[in-house]
């Protein structure tokens, strides 16, 4: 069996008293994307950044690549590219400088970088923006840029953090859409995020956090069969409390979150005939999703 790519073993990091990471293990293998998907507060991007060797765990052991983390967090670095959650490219320098001036950081030679630009530009499709400077980019440009700048050294791993935060949803598709480029490529993907719909598109695996533990772990649909394994009626309007007693007896389970109550119904259409013809009510029927898992697990909604 091959090294994992990334391993985390009791892994414990507090911040003020307050364990923002709470024993945590998990581990991914080379060429797969693994997802930390949580709330914000969860703890993901403090794992990111352990993962970089940038924070020091307080407890437990880690490896990234091969090497013992923080120690030997240099070596492990020069083979790591990272998409930061917030963009940090040089706004009044053009596309192609950018490129140029980042890839200097991994000692190669003008001339090496001069011959990756073009790669770069065609992956990120921004080969007519090569000259522009990046303060004239939209948020989906900049997002790509910052993705190409994490591929000048051609990393084995790849630490995304929140990539798609701020993107409108046709930006968002294309990077899912250069992402799974990469992952088609052989790259390892460690990507944090709390779009749900990212997370099923995406990993392969994923670990779901709250408040820095881990609560679940497995491959999205997996979980969803497991801890789900029925369609959702959500039901909008009335008191969910009165209603949740009229639906109980043909649902499998029933949560109430604000003024939305889901039910998880093996049969949907008794719960259908239960509540026909009450005034004010609306209903949506759809497949289980990882939200769906969240709310199972921890009986609150996906906070954004």
């Amino acid at each position: 069996m091959s090294t994992p790519a990334i391993e985390l073993t009791g892994v414990t990091k507090s911040f003020g008293g307050k364990n923002v990471v709470d024993r945590l293990s998990f581990a991914v293998a080379s060429g797969e994307c693994f997802g930390l998907l949580g709330p914000n507060g969860a703890g993901k991007s403090t794992i990111a950044r352990m993962v970089l060797g940038m924070v020091p765990p307080d407890s437990g052991n880690m490896t990234v690549l091969g090497e013992p983390m923080p120690t030997r967090g240099r070596l492990a670095r020069a083979r790591i590219g990272v998409v930061p959650q917030f963009d940090n490219l040089e706004l009044e320098f053009t596309v192609r400088e950018n490129l140029l001036v980042f890839g200097r950081y991994f000692n190669k030679s003008a001339r090496e970088i001069q011959a990756l630009v073009p790669a770069l530009l065609e992956f990120a499709r921004l080969e007519g923006k090569a000259d522009a400077r990046v303060s004239e980019l939209s948020g989906g440009m900049k997002r790509r840029l910052t993705l190409a700048r994490a591929l000048i050294n051609d990393p084995h791993l790849l630490v995304m953090d929140e990539p798609t935060t701020g993107l409108d949803p046709h930006a968002r598709h294309l990077v899912w859409e250069r992402l799974r480029l990469l992952l088609a490529r052989g790259k390892t993907i460690l990507l944090t995020t709390h779009f749900m719909e990212e997370a099923e598109r995406l990993c392969d695996r994923l670990c779901v956090l709250e408040a820095g533990r881990k609560i679940a772990e497995g491959e999205p649909h997996t979980l969803i069969d497991e801890q789900i394994g029925c369609d959702v009626i959500e039901v909008y309007g009335g008191n969910p409390h009165e209603l949740s007693a009229v639906i109980k007896p043909y649902a499998r389970r029933i949560e109430v979150s604000g003024e939305t109550l889901y039910c998880y119904a093996p049969e949907p259409e008794q719960v259908r005939v239960q509540l026909r013809g009450r005034a004010g009510l609306r209903l949506l029927q759809r497949p289980p999703n990882l939200e769906d898992v969240f709310l199972r697990l921890t009986g609150r909604e996906m906070e954004k």
